[in-house]
């Protein structure tokens, strides 16, 4: 059994005599225990991954993303004029909302407007954009008023906040609020009298979704369901998931523990590989609007005192299965660097007495730290207690509150004070497909607004290295320009970059052709 690396997903393919033989009513259900429960619908107020999965069944975007990370035409065909500045979508025939009603281009623009209100790149992209109209039922055009760069990969990007499309009614919902209703126009139906939050999601056949004729790649391409439901059952312990593969209650585990692993390695019977093969990051966040980390001095003495190795060591345990560096776009992307590595280097006895020197020199006055933990991510458990605990090695007073996964998204987005419900530090991971480049990268958003990423920090060189990677015309550029917003993120304390690691799912090998991807794809897959 291979346990790492990319390999030949779902050999043996389903003949079409035996499907033929199967009765005319047997319903198929894929039963997948997900990496955190489902507690939050609305795609555009939310960056939680189990979230994004949730968008990508149920909504469609007008591109997708395929594998070489080059947008492809989904929802809509598009052309560009040659001056950069006219972009006309063109909806494709057949596109029905799951109410029934047609895909007009007016709900796509009620949607796109929603969408950059939420997305720190979208809401870069609309200063640049002088209108969004629909022109026809079918056909909606994004004037700019001076040529930007990315336009199509925005529309495109699979995470952190899609530019999911939905019903017009719904999407002039203001942005704070919930939406009402889960319709969209993809190739799953969302079962609300199903739903029980933070336990079960469901999903049915879109019988009347007509997917593209292109190969079907990452988000991209032709979205071909093969199973009749899909239900997502929330397990918080991982030996009872491993329990239930093992005896086929479930189908698929999303991530399984590293050091659990060896639990199904003598079950022919269940699969194991890396699904995921971009990984992900995983990052400690300040709230620079909040004592003590308004001050980059007390910033710093974290940066210090934090360990990649001993945070990563005790999360994900195997070293087969993570990786350090100091880039904040991913270790393996085009735009890695070593780049404010100098936190990183020497032993982790004289990082801490950096530390302590760096903290005793600034105005921290021994306030506690508000350190968020969230219970119900396995993969974010521990981070929270070792770098407590090497914090206050460092001179600093923490206090660790623990929650579940889903108040920590919530409570996240409020910089109110820490007596009235705020908060300090917590921990988070982001798909590398979400922080590969300085425009997508919702960390290193430095404008300090009230709707960029939780954390708010303020650098204006950094926004001006941002609008200038718009414009650079060489893969060189866009290094040098990456790596000094890299240089200043570190030295800024914009947050810790604790290392990287990629997941490893499990599944029953009834399962077939499940697909290599940013996120966990339930298209394509046939049992």
């Amino acid at each position: 059994m291979k346990l790492f690396g990319l390999k030949t997903l779902g050999r043996v393919a389903l003949v079409a005599g035996s499907m033929a033989a199967l009765p005319a009513w047997a319903e198929t259900t894929l039963t997948a225990v997900m990496q955190a429960p489902l507690r939050s619908l609305d795609p555009h107020l939310s960056t939680a991954q189990i979230v994004r999965t949730h968008g990508f069944m149920v909504f469609e975007t007008l591109l997708g993303m395929d594998a070489n990370y080059q947008p492809q035409p989904q929802m809509a065909d598009y052309t560009v004029s040659d001056d950069k500045l006219t972009y006309t979508f063109t909806l494709r025939d057949g596109l029905k909302w799951h109410d029934g009603t047609p895909v007009t281009a007016e709900d796509c623009v009620a949607s796109l407007n929603r969408w950059a209100q939420k997305d720190g790149s979208a809401g870069t992209m609309m200063k640049y954009v002088d209108s969004i109209e629909a022109t026809s039922d079918k056909v909606l055009v994004i004037h700019m008023k001076s040529p930007f760069g990315p336009v199509l990969e925005l529309l495109a990007k699979p995470s952190p906040i899609p530019a999911f499309m939905m019903p017009k009614r719904l999407a002039d919902t203001p942005v704070g609020e919930q939406i009402s209703e889960i319709i969209g126009s993809g190739p799953f139906k969302f079962v609300a009298e199903e739903y029980r939050p933070g336990d079960q999601a469901v999903y049915v056949k879109n019988e009347d979704y007509i997917p593209r004729e292109e190969p079907s790649s990452w988000t991209a391409g032709a979205k071909v369901v093969n199973v009749d439901r899909v239900v997502w059952k929330a397990m918080p312990d991982m030996q009872t998931s491993i329990n239930a593969i093992q005896s086929g209650d479930v189908d698929l585990i999303e991530q399984v523990t590293i050091d659990l692993l060896p639990l199904l390695a003598m079950n022919d019977e269940v699969e194991t590989a890396v699904l995921n093969p971009l990984g992900a990051q995983v990052t400690g966040r300040f709230n620079h609007r909040l004592p003590p980390f308004d001050d980059p001095q007390v910033r710093k003495a974290v940066m210090y005192a934090l360990d990649q190795e001993t945070i990563m060591q005790t999360a994900i345990g195997n070293a087969d299965y993570y990786q350090l560096c100091a880039s904040i776009y991913g270790c393996e992307v085009p735009l890695a660097s070593d780049a404010g590595s100098e936190y990183l280097e020497g032993t982790a006895d004289e990082r801490m007495a950096k530390a302590k020197e760096i903290l005793a020199a600034s105005s921290y006055d021994g306030t506690p730290v508000l350190m968020m933990q969230p219970t119900d991510l396995t993969v974010l458990t521990t981070q929270p207690i070792v770098a407590a605990e090497r914090m206050r090695e460092a001179g600093f007073t923490v206090d660790v509150d623990s929650m579940d996964w889903s108040t920590l998204q919530s409570r996240k987005n409020g910089w109110q004070p820490v007596s009235e419900g705020g908060w300090n530090f917590f921990f988070t991971y982001w798909g590398v497909a979400g922080i590969w480049n300085p425009l997508v990268h919702s960390l290193i958003n430095g404008s300090g607004d009230d709707n960029s990423w939780a954390g708010w920090p303020v650098n204006a060189r950094i926004e001006e290295l941002r609008a200038a990677y718009l414009t650079a015309g060489t893969l060189d550029e866009q290094k040098q320009i990456a790596e000094e917003i890299q240089q200043i993120a570190w030295d800024d304390g914009f947050y810790f970059n604790a290392g990287e690691f990629k997941s490893v799912a499990a599944w029953r090998t009834e399962l077939k052709d499940l697909q290599s991807a940013p996120i966990t794809l339930f298209w394509g897959v046939s049992k």
